[in-house]
Parts: C-alpha cells; structure tokens; sequence
C-alpha cells in the first residue's frame, strides 16, 4: 500500500485483535465479527502490507516478524484514535485554561466577586477575563469564541444560545449614613423621595429617565434627577459624599459601609440575572465545570434582609 487514505480502519482493528488473540475465532469473537468475515480481513491485511502477517501454528496462528513490527506502533495508534472518542478529562486543581466573562459593572460586582473567589480555591491557575458585555456583539463572539460565558438579563437570550437564570434581582432605595432625610427613620416617604437629588444609571449615556421614573409616572408623581452616570460602580461614592438618593439593584450595595439600604417608596420591577453560553462549548468539560461553579456561587451569595 501507498496511500495512507487508502486504509481501512476496520483492517487496523482486526490486525490488532488478530496480534492480541494469536487466534482467528477468539479474535472474531472479540470484535463481534464471524470467523468467515475475521478470515477474509486477514485476506486484505495480507495485501495491504504485502506480507502473510500470520502463519498456523498447532494452537492457531503465529505472527511473521513484520506483523511484530507493526504491534508497537499499530497500539500507539489505536490508542490515539480511541482517545479521539473520549472527551478529556478536566483536572480543575491543575488545569492552566484562561476563560472569557463578558459582564456588564453590576454582574462583576454582584456575581463575579463570590463566583471568583470559588475559582481561586477549586482552580488556582485558571486564568479569568473579564470583559464588557455588548449585547449587539454578543452572538457573534460567543460563536467565534472571543468570549466562553456572558452575564445578561433575558432579552439579550436569544434562541439559539444556551441560558439558564443566576438569580431574581430586586431594587432597593439608598443613601448615605447620617443623612438628614433619615432624621425621620430608616423608611422614605414617597414625597420627601421625590423632592431629593436623585442619581441614575444610564448604560445609554445621557438619559435621566428609567424603570423608578416609569413607576413613578403610573402614579402621577415626578422625581428630581440631577445625575445619570454610565456605572453602577460610581454611584456608591457618589451617595456618600453628597445628600443624593439612588434607587440601585440590592446586591450591588449589599454590605457597602457609609450606605444605608432602605425598601423603595414604590414598587420598582426588578430584572433576572441569566448566564448564556454557545452550542460550541456547551459539551465541553472544562466550561461544564466552570458554569456549574458560577451557579453554585450565585445560589450562595444571597443578599442579607433590608435594615429599616
């Protein structure tokens, strides 16, 4: 034989079988073939390398020197096309993989925080990159592999990715320790809210308007924002040094010293937290392991009550 893509598999298969068996009927036996249909593999082995491979013997056939040859390096092979057929097995302690988190500033501090200190302790030389989430981009990076796992709310889940919910978020009403509106008690009044300087997160940019102004509109009333900033991050520093409120999702200021944390003085809907994935990785052992921790962190860092 010349070619190598001329080669039958099944041939490698029975001259493996025949090497270990040394016997024509044991070895049909083993690869669930008749001892006719092991004997004409035989036929082809013989003409594939231009050598009998086995003559008989009193106790069934004796391999040729070219068949020992062939033993060592046709195990190797054999060894290597099975391993193609098994996924490979994924050693968190000892793995050096580096994964890609595309999150908005809220999920990296509401999710990424507990979820990474999980990794450190399971996983000590993953390598984790955290990137911005951009919700018109995501479909194409996550199929191209730029990025493993996003943080998302359910309408950036589009149907052809994977996507289980991390946790129900609800809103909560804060401002800092010492302020004067808490002279009345750590509850706001609907009024006394709406006169304050308010502070907004506009991912947008610019806007002074969100889900707190269109539950206010439902009721007829107004508030007073002054500030739109395009980070959640900002807004705790922003409240503590000034007499400004905020209207902030729970677990982004939960346990944040200088703040208090109160019920709104409305009903404010709050939004699911989903992690969505690719059909690419979605089998793969690694990134299995790496979202199963993600769940199991975010099941685990349940925010504490609300004082007041």
């Amino acid at each position: 034989m010349k070619d190598i893509k001329a080669l039958d598999f099944n041939l490698l298969k029975s001259l493996d079988a025949l090497l270990d068996e040394r016997h024509v009927t044991r070895a049909a036996s083993k690869l669930g073939v008749t001892q006719p249909a092991m004997s004409a593999m035989l036929t082809r082995l013989r003409a594939t390398f231009d050598d009998p491979l086995f003559v008989r013997s009193q106790r069934g056939i004796v391999p040729t020197q070219r068949a020992l040859d062939l033993a060592m390096p046709l195990k190797q092979i054999m060894s290597e096309l099975g391993a193609l057929l098994q996924p490979p097995i994924f050693d968190p302690a000892t793995a050096h993989q580096t994964f890609s988190i595309a999150a908005t500033d809220y999920a990296l501090r509401a999710v990424a925080v507990p979820f990474l200190q999980a990794l450190k302790r399971q996983a000590p030389f993953i390598q984790v990159s955290l990137v911005p989430v951009d919700d018109a981009l995501l479909p194409v990076q996550l199929e191209q592999g730029e990025i493993d796992l996003a943080l998302v709310t359910p309408e950036a889940a589009l149907p052809n990715l994977h996507a289980r919910n991390l946790f129900q978020e609800h809103y909560v009403c804060v401002v800092r320790e010492g302020h004067p509106v808490l002279a009345k008690g750590n509850t706001l009044a609907l009024e006394d809210f709406c006169a304050l300087d308010s502070a907004l997160v506009s991912y947008a940019g610019g806007q002074f308007s969100g889900v707190t102004d269109d539950a206010l509109k439902a009721l007829g009333k107004q508030r007073n924002v002054t500030l739109s900033v395009k980070s959640f991050l900002i807004v705790p520093e922003i409240l503590r040094a000034s007499d400004m409120v905020a209207i902030l999702p729970h677990r982004l200021v939960n346990g944040v010293p200088g703040l208090v944390v109160m019920e709104p003085p409305l009903a404010v809907p709050g939004f699911t937290k989903t992690a969505v994935w690719h059909e690419r990785t979605h089998r793969d052992s690694a990134q299995r392991w790496l979202r199963e921790l993600l769940f199991t962190a975010c099941s685990e860092s349940k925010p504490l009550a609300i004082a007041g």
